[in-house]
């Protein structure tokens, strides 16, 4: 387990998968260490499936999953693209009373962003506070991306305020969010003092920051302000 481990957590998740196939047809007993590190690192890689091929040989194992192991199975669906799966074992956390974290909430969040689930990824937010767990900047740039894939810029907007009220720094990824649902949203003022307000506190933009800046004012039909911010964006 030690190795394995060793490996998951050094990066090298090829090899740790290799060394789990091998001990996995073996008669050696394999703890709930090696199986956490077997689907993390399917997760690290992206490989959704082979990390529910593992969580499944866990349970006919009949081996004891905890927190850790369903928060990196879940992670794994979530990179997939498989909020239905990741949905799946969240569920069966609540019925084997296995208390989720801002860990679990955050990959479920993601999950619904990802394929426009921005209902569930406010209801998924909203069931935190019961829970007395605190959303972190991941949680709610998440939620916030969720609402301006479907324009719900009114919905991002309330999210942001709320980040800035309850004091969890704002990124790079939640102003890109928020100034792109003000964008899609026809409101180029508002993306325009987002922005001005992004460049003061963080002193960084990127392409997709001045590109939903421009194209907010050009949907307003604000040109002549695109250009001063393109000219600006250049200098």
């Amino acid at each position: 387990s030690a190795a394995i481990s060793a490996c998951e957590k050094g990066g090298k998740w090829e090899f740790a998968l290799q060394l789990f196939r091998v001990a996995s047809q073996s008669r050696l007993n394999l703890d709930a260490i090696i199986f956490s590190a077997a689907i993390s690192s399917c997760e690290k890689q992206g490989e959704w499936a082979k990390a529910l091929q593992v969580f499944g040989l866990m349970a006919q194992r009949r081996v004891e999953m905890d927190v850790i192991i369903y928060n990196a199975a879940i992670s794994a669906c979530e990179k997939g693209g498989e909020w239905k799966t990741a949905s799946q074992l969240f569920g069966m956390m609540a019925t084997k009373n296995i208390e989720s974290t801002v860990i679990t909430f955050n990959a479920m969040i993601s999950a619904c962003e990802k394929v426009g689930k921005w209902e569930e990824a406010l209801n998924l937010l909203s069931a935190m506070a019961p829970r007395t767990l605190q959303p972190s900047a991941i949680t709610l740039n998440a939620a916030i991306s969720a609402c301006t894939k479907i324009s719900k810029w009114e919905d991002s907007l309330r999210l942001f305020s709320a980040m800035l009220q309850s004091k969890v720094e704002s990124t790079l990824i939640t102003f890109n969010a928020v100034i792109s649902a003000c964008e899609r949203g026809g409101e180029w003022k508002k993306a325009l003092q987002f922005f001005s307000a992004m460049v003061q506190r963080m002193a960084e933009v990127d392409k997709i920051t001045c590109s939903a800046a421009i194209s907010a004012c050009e949907k307003g039909g604000e040109w002549e302000k695109a250009l001063h911010l393109l000219d600006v964006i250049t200098q």
